[in-house]
């Protein structure tokens, strides 16, 4: 084993000792970590909307007065396939901030520690979001009001994940400093681009692996 090693090597040192003592030219990246990256020919909410789409997202766009009825639209063939009465899935979930938002007929359910079977079984659950990212199309959460514990958004089948226009940036960068201005990069934070899914060895894609199969995003302007 030795023996076949050093031979290995040896080989690579003859292969480049013409090279080894070559100079080597630096040349410096003009790149500041942070500077304004821009959008390129959309601006910053529709390349969102469009990198979300990207993901195999549902994308919604609406005015704030009519995010009641967005969302109850985007729910409704979610409660109305699931239906308690043949044991499918039933309930939404969603905390004080979100019911305030979506207002209207709409089955909610408490989140009061609710058992991962339990989260399992509701239909939907519904949150806002601390920031988005138009150029990665993804959703940042902190778990705050409004957003609820990492689980509901993580074990039910369907997320309905609310984002304003003012909440939107162009890339990483920016959502970072956003979190950091915010206090939120202290807190655990999920990002999320589009629903869950892999693919095996074979490339078939499967949804809803290690989160929901389906992630509607509603953009409020």
């Amino acid at each position: 084993m030795t023996s076949a090693r050093e031979e290995i090597l040896r080989r690579v040192r003859t292969a480049l000792a013409d090279v080894a003592d070559a100079p080597v030219e630096e040349a410096p990246i003009p790149w500041t970590y942070g500077r304004p990256v821009g959008t390129g020919e959309l601006g910053v909410v529709d390349r969102f909307a469009e990198r979300v789409a990207d993901y195999r997202a549902e994308v919604r766009r609406c005015a704030a007065a009519d995010l009641g009825p967005t969302v109850r639209a985007a729910l409704a063939r979610f409660i109305d396939d699931g239906g308690a009465s043949d044991g499918g899935p039933s309930g939404v979930l969603g905390d004080d901030v979100v019911r305030e938002l979506v207002p209207g007929p709409v089955p909610w359910v408490a989140d009061d520690l609710l058992a991962p079977d339990r989260l399992d079984a509701v239909a939907a659950v519904v949150t806002t979001a601390t920031v988005g990212i138009a150029n990665t199309g993804t959703i940042v959460l902190d778990h705050g009001p409004g957003q609820g514990r990492r689980a509901v958004s993580l074990v039910p089948d369907v997320h309905v994940c609310i984002v304003r226009t003012d909440q939107i940036v162009d890339d990483v960068p920016a959502a970072v400093a956003a979190l950091r201005a915010s206090g939120a990069h202290v807190r655990p934070l999920t990002w999320i681009s589009g629903p869950s899914a892999t693919s095996d060895i074979e490339l078939d894609r499967v949804e809803g692996v290690h989160g929901p199969r389906t992630l509607v995003v509603v953009i409020v302007e």
